[in-house]
């Protein structure tokens, strides 16, 4: 076993060591597991949001895009900002909701707001369907991030077996708290990982960072322009479009037990406040993906940048590092995610209703759906990839309906939130497997408009039949 793989195992062990000492909820305090006591402090409430910004796709992925699209991966910076703008109203307003009608899942409140338990468990369906390829992402992602710097596809794998376990046994343990002890360490981990990384590059780039961006104006100029091939300026704006509605408004699952855990809506408000100065720090791995530009072979994969830089300019010590940070980015929300699921399935879709048995429920739960992304993680890494683009899309199709759930008196009936939900998920199924070529335009906006149609329509069919006098009665 060489430097960098001991180091990075150890990282992984070190994480779920941390996350065991987040204390343990009493017997059957399904809620306590879920939320806490509803009183985490601005300070806690802080990681547990910006754990979400830090995932593997910011090692992985950004650079990827900005290594293939040069400045289209700036994306992600703006999409972060609406997000934070939205959260600034919407999740005050979401967990005064929860601790009044004692909120645990985002299907609570689908159910509670239109009074439809059909609505709650749709949801609670479409919610754990959309979030399994993500939960797969982050778990695959770890261990390619372990195949890269360790150079070991066994190591690799190995790293995503210990991984998925340690994390489960963590949130197994002590739930949300124990999330929000490893978000501390993780955030921490991550913002070294980051500056060892471009620190690397900025020694390796003649001329330092502003070389780097002099030399790719000069040789590959169109990098800096909206203007690549499946990163134009149509990719562009509806990915921020639809990304910034799905974290804005909420409507991934995952999202809500950290705001529902808050204290004090006053500390969600100032999270949106300060939190976009936290996410510069995504611009690293941007920068790091020019970097691959001049000094990756231009056929590498474009996931595997960032590590194989990291490879060819750090000692093997330090790549370890960058590994383990790297590996907490995906832990991190892998827990939060698998809360997310089980929640949704133990609570909503099962509607078991004895607190100690939904808890014992959702811990099978959360075995059962860490277990399975990991199996498709080791044997068929790919077979999820065209419903990890409905991830985003697709939850993005609860928007019109949360909207309308958040105002103060709902105005929207329960059978037209569902038919235009279906509808939305219906279409971006079809144009997603059905070979529609829509060009660079997200699907999941594409799919929002027969969504908020079949809603409208639906709705003043509804309206329009309760205000039908009766007739008279004949005779």
């Amino acid at each position: 076993m060489n430097t960098t793989m001991a180091i990075t195992l150890a990282g992984i062990v070190t994480v779920a060591v941390v996350g065991m000492s987040g204390r343990r909820p009493g017997r059957g305090e399904f809620g306590e597991w879920t939320v806490g006591k509803r009183r985490f402090s601005t300070f806690t409430t802080w990681f547990l949001q910006a754990g979400e910004s830090f995932t593997t796709f910011s090692f992985l992925g950004l650079a990827g895009i900005a290594f293939g699209g040069g400045v289209a991966a700036a994306f992600a910076l703006c999409y972060l900002a609406i997000n934070f703008v939205l959260q600034y109203f919407t999740a005050p307003r979401m967990r005064e909701l929860g601790s009044a009608g004692g909120y645990l899942t985002q299907a609570d409140f689908f159910a509670d707001r239109f009074r439809s338990p059909l609505l709650g468990k749709v949801v609670a369906v479409v919610g754990a369907v959309f979030l399994l390829p993500y939960l797969q992402l982050q778990i695959t992602g770890l261990g390619l991030i372990v195949q890269l710097a360790t150079g070991s596809r066994t190591g690799g794998n190995l790293s995503m077996v210990l991984a998925t376990v340690l994390t489960v046994a963590f949130v197994l343990w002590s739930g949300i708290r124990g999330i929000a002890r490893v978000a501390y360490l993780k955030d921490a981990l991550m913002i070294v990982g980051l500056v060892v990384l471009i620190a690397g590059v900025a020694l390796s780039v003649h001329g330092g960072i502003g070389g780097l961006f002099e030399t790719v104006r000069d040789s590959h100029p169109n990098l800096l322009t909206l203007h690549q091939e499946g990163y134009d300026a149509t990719f562009f704006v509806t990915a921020v479009i639809v990304s910034g509605i799905g974290g804005g408004l909420g409507t991934m699952a995952h999202l809500w037990p950290p705001v529902l855990a808050a204290g004090s809506g006053r500390a969600l408000r100032k999270n949106a406040v300060w939190l976009p100065l936290y996410q510069i720090a995504l611009g690293i791995p941007v920068i790091v993906g020019f970097a691959g530009i001049l000094l990756v072979k231009p056929d590498s994969p474009s996931n595997a940048v960032a590590l194989t830089l990291a490879g060819q300019t750090l000692p093997g010590w330090l790549v370890g590092i960058v590994a383990v940070a790297a590996a907490s980015a995906a832990m991190v929300p892998s827990a939060a995610i698998v809360v997310g699921i089980s929640s949704l399935l133990s609570r909503n879709l099962l509607s078991v209703r004895n607190e100690r048995a939904q808890l014992r429920t959702n811990h099978v739960c959360v075995v059962a759906a860490a277990g399975l992304a990991l199996l498709l993680g080791l044997t068929r890494p790919g077979l999820l990839s065209d419903l990890l683009l409905l991830t985003y899309g697709g939850l993005t199709q609860l928007a019109p309906a949360i909207v309308m759930g958040l105002a103060k008196k709902v105005r929207l009936d329960a059978v037209p939130a569902l038919l235009g939900i279906l509808t939305g998920v219906g279409v971006l199924v079809w144009l997603t497997f059905g070979g529609v070529d829509v060009g660079t335009v997200d699907t999941g906006l594409i799919a929002l408009a027969p969504n908020l149609v079949v809603t409208a329509v639906a709705q003043l069919v509804v309206r329009s039949r309760s205000l039908t006098p009766v007739p008279a009665e004949a005779g």
